[in-house]
């Protein structure tokens, strides 16, 4: 058992970079202590340390949430040894591929983790969030959620998953202290391959695009603010508005754009 000096803690997937990492920062700024996950080797004790300098309990743990009996190890060693008041299921990953050229294996690793990473952790932490004078839950989704898109395929459709995962357990938990919320980013620049392939996709989605500690900030807000439904950016609230057109018009629409981005 694991001595901590304090009573809760929040856990952070994906946690060594983009979103994820500065949803941390954002928690430590906040003085929420912290439970780190990401996958080995990928910069998380970086997080940490950046986390701790800010006076915060921080604690990590590297693991592939891709495998099922790693989503139970890492549920056990942290319901083992802390009150979780807080979830965010944010590790996942994206892309613009076609279809025909993608491995399966990235396909695979796409629906584990986006999809059943997140409904498998919000399971096996629920008896320990539903302890808690008060818990939240923090889903993170995409804005790709409200239409299919070629060349993305399995991306839009795992993110529209997590919606619906959000959307069901929050009515089904309303009354018993936990909060579940759903964020909707757009496009975020975490790195100069993702910078120029936004750019290519045209003016609305250069537009759309945030910094990540910009919608970690308005995540973590909405998030204590109990809202439903958190969408950073106009362009990106904007986008959402596709959701009203028939569906072969928005999926058309959106296609379009990515097309330019993969040539």
């Amino acid at each position: 058992m694991i001595q901590t000096k304090s009573t809760s803690f929040a856990l952070v997937t994906g946690a060594s970079q983009g979103l994820g990492r500065y949803i941390a920062i954002e928690l430590a700024e906040r003085q929420v202590n912290l439970l780190l996950a990401a996958l080995p080797n990928d910069g998380l004790q970086d997080t940490a340390y950046v986390c701790q300098q800010m006076g915060v309990e921080v604690y990590t743990f590297e693991t592939d949430l891709t495998e099922k009996a790693n989503v139970n190890r890492l549920a056990e060693w942290a319901n083992e040894n802390f009150d979780v008041r807080i979830l965010v299921n944010n590790a996942g990953f994206g892309g613009s591929r076609r279809m025909t050229e993608v491995p399966l294996d990235y396909l695979d690793s796409m629906i584990r983790l986006n999809a059943n990473a997140v409904a498998l952790l919000t399971h096996q932490f629920l008896p320990n969030l539903l302890r808690q004078q008060e818990a939240f839950i923090l889903n993170v989704s995409s804005i790709a959620a409200f239409s299919p898109v070629g060349f993305k395929t399995v991306y839009p459709a795992t993110k529209k998953f997590v919606q619906h995962f959000s959307e069901g357990l929050r009515e089904e938990l309303w009354g018993t202290g936990v909060s579940v919320s759903v964020v909707y980013p757009g496009p975020m620049i975490t790195n100069e391959d993702i910078r120029q392939r936004s750019e290519r996709q045209g003016w609305l989605v250069k537009q759309s695009i945030l910094p990540p500690e910009r919608v970690a900030k308005i995540a973590v807000s909405g998030l204590f603010q109990k809202k439903m439904s958190i969408t950073p950016g106009w362009p990106n609230r904007l986008y959402r508005l596709l959701s009203v057109l028939p569906s072969q018009w928005r999926t058309s629409l959106a296609t379009r754009v990515v097309r330019r981005e993969i040539g």
